[in-house]
């Protein structure tokens, strides 16, 4: 495994488990603890990890990380959720995306269609967007969070308001049955709010890896989520639950 590789995979174990040992991650990764030490000092640096005594935890703002290290995680379940959510396209002329690395990948599945207006408050997305002679785009304006590129704050939730969404498709933190949908961004989730608010219907991307977690701040209830579109690894008791809620659940 290469070093870039397993600096990946290193952050990825400690973020799924809060925190790791030296030790733990040497055997994990078939390295010295020396090696394991320099990685995470590297990482540290790099604001992905904070180092402690015996190993390294979650960086305080590891729910904040930056776009291309989440654009990387899971990357092929990222894409067949974007796929499967093309299906929700039909009869629909305005379509809302927030940002997230889920909803950017099926952003790319609409360049080079035609006839659809595209209300985004996620700024990446709008720039992909604005591309395709054939899609008219509407982009919030306001404060812009570097690490996700989107537009947060009362700004955003006003522009929301004046649009008639016929389909959002929302990127989220966490998908609980009790807790419902939620974010780790206040702000952001009050924007994720609005623009569910002013759809008629609400889609959910999320990958299996947000299915049972719950973050900081509500963006919405499970019955207020008409679809939910995740992979095959969300466990099933867990899409029972939520299909239960009243929320359709689809494992792409």
């Amino acid at each position: 495994m290469q070093r870039k590789e397993r600096l990946h995979h290193i952050v990825s174990a400690i973020v799924d488990n809060l925190s790791m040992e030296v030790p733990e991650l040497a055997a994990r990764f078939d390295v010295s603890e020396a090696t394991i030490r320099r990685d995470l000092e590297l990482l540290e640096e790099q604001q992905l990890v904070s180092r402690t005594r015996g190993g390294a935890t979650t960086h305080v703002a590891f729910n904040d990380l930056p776009l291309g290290f989440k654009t990387s995680q899971d990357l092929d379940e990222k894409r067949r959720i974007a796929r499967s959510a093309l299906a929700f396209l039909d009869g629909a002329r305005v379509v809302g995306m927030t940002g997230g690395t889920t909803t950017n990948e099926f952003a790319r599945q609409l360049l080079g269609r035609r006839g659809l207006t595209v209300v985004t408050n996620a700024l990446n997305i709008a720039t992909s967007l604005v591309s395709s002679p054939g899609l008219r785009v509407f982009a919030a304006g306001g404060e812009v969070r570097s690490s996700s590129q989107e537009v947060v704050g009362p700004s955003a939730e006003a522009f929301l308001s004046e649009y008639n969404i016929d389909v959002s498709f929302l990127g989220v933190d966490g998908v609980d049955t009790e807790a419902g949908c939620t974010n780790y961004d206040p702000i952001g989730a009050r924007v994720n709010g609005a623009m569910r608010a002013r759809s008629r219907m609400t889609i959910v991307l999320a990958d299996a890896t947000k299915i049972g977690r719950v973050a900081l701040a509500s963006v919405c209830s499970m019955d207020e989520v008409d679809v939910l579109i995740t992979d095959s690894r969300a466990p099933q008791s867990a899409v029972d639950a939520i299909q239960r809620r009243g929320c359709r659940v689809i494992c792409a």
